[in-house]
């Protein structure tokens, strides 16, 4: 999937700085995780695009499961927690009887 965005709408989004963006995206360069292509045909000098390396691509997943395991134990701890007050629930109603 690819997506067009200028860097100051990036950090827009983001809601950092463009110094900010432009310190962060160099140093995922120097981490080897995105590459910077120069458009040298562009009528724009000043575009780049910026493209998920292999290198990234592994981060990005080791990231992304990390996330789910992380939510995964969230739910469970939810689920568990919304059975308790379940059965707390159920012994109030049987004391009101």
């Amino acid at each position: 999937m690819q997506v067009s965005l200028t860097q100051r709408d990036l950090a827009r989004e983001l809601g950092i700085s463009l110094g900010g963006l432009n310190y962060c995206l160099k140093a995922l360069v120097e981490k080897g995780w995105i590459k910077m292509e120069n458009f040298s045909k562009s009528d724009r000098k000043l575009r780049y695009a910026y493209l998920l390396t292999p290198k990234g691509m592994a981060g990005k997943a080791r990231l992304t499961n990390h996330f789910l395991r992380r939510k995964l134990a969230e739910y469970e701890a939810l689920k568990e927690e919304i059975e308790r007050l379940r059965a707390e629930a159920a012994g109030v109603d049987d004391c009101a009887r």
